[in-house]
């Protein structure tokens, strides 16, 4: 993650214009609230040596399984250090079928399958591949800043619809938003930063809804192994019985979150039809050649031994969750538990602060990193060209920060306990 560049943005931004000196789409994007928070605790630290409290990111206390390790210093010493193809090692990409075929009913096969340094870049290359000039694409007012990032570097025109009780999609107010220059549809279950997990006749509803509309879809399943109340289910998975050239489903998986390898950059994507697999062929060329050897070792021995370490990864987040985040909802912070995913939105209104201004202070005051959640509910405003010329933020997410659960047990606790504190010590002040 680099240091921000100056194009970072606080606060409401209307009537932002592009610079002459550089109108590339890029140039008009800002920053997201991620990166604003992660420097600001980075910078605490270095000039004050103070230990910060990080629920800010999204980067699991616990490990990969030692065979994830070792098949990547294996690949190393014996010189597997070349180059694959742009769609990754035929040995992944069979074991990646492999477990979409029995953990996520899926039938993809692996000649369609793309290996990524990351889902991340994974869903870059996707978006790049579907679009098309003018075209729109639909996400929710609550979303991962990196989700609008990446449709307005690929081309697309992001619109926002609102979300229902629950953070959950509503597929009136979906359809509502949309256009007919809207082409794409995505879904992201367990949800980025909500928590929300669809089940199995919400998500039948919101593709029945795209394939009338003849949209394409985006399933990001970053969070897949991390369900707390039934099981995850793939959007893809609704598409078996439909003929593979007209299928409209596009799959992207990572070796992130339920493997515990953040820093590996692994991922893959399943895209629904040969066709879009050619194209992102072409993506991935240009963009990356491809992903790293060693690391695409370590990702076989990853998913050889996944039944065992997802399973017990996920037992870890949810004991965080089950044991550190009552408290927040007794102090009237948090409404119920996430039902899926890493992350849980605080409502700090009684702290009369908003939520840049809360995440700040409690930064310097209690020394705990939190991300303000305004910055998951921006609004761009987009010229002709893509660029976006202001942005403000939905104002009902004044008040709402995030926090990571995934991260170690007794920081976690000691964090929620000081934001409790902050805020008690905040509406105190208020009161005078």
């Amino acid at each position: 993650m680099t240091r921000p560049t100056g194009r970072e943005h606080t606060g409401k931004q209307r009537g932002m214009s592009v610079s002459s000196e550089n109108r590339s789409v890029a140039g008009s994007i800002p920053s997201s609230c991620l990166v604003t928070i992660f420097w600001a605790a980075e910078k605490l630290v270095e000039e004050t040596g103070v230990d910060v409290v990080k629920l800010h990111v999204g980067d699991p206390y616990f490990d990969p399984s030692e065979d994830v390790a070792q098949a990547f210093v294996d690949a190393v010493r014996r010189g597997d250090t070349k180059y694959t193809g742009v769609e990754g090692l035929p040995a992944l990409r069979e074991a990646a079928a492999d477990k979409l075929r029995t953990d996520n009913g899926l039938d993809s096969e692996a000649g369609r399958l793309l290996i990524s340094p990351g889902s991340a870049q994974g869903l870059t290359g996707l978006l790049q591949a579907l679009a098309e000039p003018g075209a729109e694409i639909l996400l929710p007012e609550l979303h991962w800043p990196v989700h609008l990032q990446q449709s307005l570097l690929a081309g697309f025109r992001p619109v926002l619809y609102p979300l229902g009780p629950g953070f959950r999609p509503d597929p009136e107010r979906i359809a509502a938003a949309a256009t007919p220059r809207t082409r794409v549809l995505l879904i992201n279950s367990p949800a980025n930063p909500t928590g929300a997990v669809l089940d199995g006749d919400e998500i039948r509803t919101l593709l029945d809804l795209a394939r009338r509309n003849r949209w394409q879809v985006i399933s990001d399943e970053a969070y897949e192994h991390f369900c707390y109340e039934g099981d995850h289910i793939s959007v893809a998975s609704f598409e078996r019985e439909i003929p593979v050239a007209e299928r409209i489903v596009h799959s992207v998986f990572t070796f992130s979150k339920g493997f515990a390898m953040t820093g590996y950059r692994l991922g893959y994507v399943a895209p629904a039809t040969d066709r879009m697999a050619d194209v992102m062929k072409v993506v991935q060329e240009a963009g990356i050649i491809g992903t790293s050897t060693p690391v695409q070792h370590a990702g076989i021995a990853a998913l050889n031994s996944r039944a065992d370490s997802t399973a017990a990864n996920r037992k870890l987040v949810q004991r965080n969750r089950d044991v550190a985040l009552p408290p927040l909802i007794k102090a009237g912070l948090l409404r119920e538990l996430p039902a899926g995913g890493w992350y849980a939105m605080l409502d700090v209104t009684r702290s009369g602060l908003d939520a840049e201004s809360f995440a700040m202070r409690l930064l310097e005051r209690k020394g705990v990193a939190v991300v303000a959640g305004n910055g998951f509910a921006m609004r761009p405003d987009v010229d002709d060209q893509g660029r976006i010329r202001s942005h403000d933020y939905a104002p009902w997410a004044r008040h709402l920060v995030r926090i990571a659960f995934c991260v170690d047990p007794v920081e976690l606790e000691t964090g929620v306990r000081r934001i409790i504190e902050f805020v008690e010590e905040c509406a105190a002040e208020a009161k005078g």
